[in-house]
């Protein structure tokens, strides 16, 4: 028996699929606009239970990418824990589980 492709929608497809939800269209109106059948529009609405999901963001408590980069500029430098730390204005420890989840030293 032949297995059938899995189909996979960009966020862009899927926005609009929502919009389109939301505007009242049917799951079988969404479908035609992707010259697909209506279960597979169905199984992206119904993964949040019908409700649009809020859009993805990383917590304010995750390390940017300019302070990883300094974390690792003063490792190179040789600078201690707490000094990289004090620097960025963050815990030691956040540095240590940064430089670990990393490798190392």
């Amino acid at each position: 028996m032949k297995q059938r492709a899995r189909i996979y929608y960009s966020a862009e497809q899927k926005k609009l699929m929502w919009d389109r939800w939301q505007a009242g269209d049917s799951t079988y109106e969404i479908a035609r606009l992707f010259d697909r059948g209506h279960s597979s529009i169905q199984g992206v609405l119904s993964e949040t239970g019908g409700v649009r999901p809020r859009p993805r963001s990383r917590s304010p408590l995750a390390l940017r990418l300019d302070e990883r980069e300094e974390i690792s500029r003063g490792m190179v430098a040789g600078w201690s824990l707490r000094s990289i730390a004090a620097s960025l204005g963050r815990a030691p420890s956040t540095v240590s589980r940064e430089i670990k989840h990393n490798g190392g030293r």
